[in-house]
């Protein structure tokens, strides 16, 4: 019985080369001068940090034009709400995604099954999801149907086996 398993997981070696990237290009860019702007990688999150909201959501652009320029998808960085810090600076945190929740991969399971196709089935592993079929074809059709579909996730196809 062909199977493939459906994942959400972002490269972590390009993130920290976007990370990297965006933080030496404020280092240097003029209209960051004395903003005190920052970007930083933690464990699983990104904080930004700036004097004032309008210079944070310049600091967001310029980490999002490298992530995408490294292709990471954009999907899986969830941003979080502005908030004031010590000395009149703002702060903001970027959660990275790791994995399938339990919500998503009820609603991935609630899409495959939704598709209407006989002996497709799908059950959840962990953070990922196995989808299961009779036949080579209708696997490669509820990939076609989850690439077109937008679940706010990265979402990767691997591990097809026939």
């Amino acid at each position: 019985m062909p199977t493939f398993d459906v994942s959400s997981e972002l490269d972590m070696q390009e993130v920290r080369n976007a990370v990297d990237q965006a933080a030496r290009e404020i280092h240097g860019r003029y209209d960051f001068k004395n903003t005190g702007s920052e970007v930083a990688l933690g464990d699983g999150v990104i904080s930004l940090r700036s004097s004032s909201e309008d210079r944070l959501a310049a600091a967001r652009q310029v980490l999002e034009e490298k992530l995408v320029r490294r292709k990471v998808s954009l999907k899986g960085v969830t941003y979080g709400s502005v908030e004031d810090a010590a000395g009149g600076t703002v702060r903001q945190e970027a959660a990275l995604a790791a994995g399938i929740s339990a919500d998503k991969a009820r609603e991935l399971n609630k899409f495959i099954k939704n598709l209407g196709m006989k002996g497709v089935s799908s059950q959840t592993q962990g953070g990922q999801l196995r989808v299961s079929g009779k036949k080579r074809d209708m696997l490669q059709e509820v990939i076609a149907a989850l690439k077109e579909a937008d679940f706010a996730i990265p979402l990767q196809f691997g591990n097809f086996r026939d």
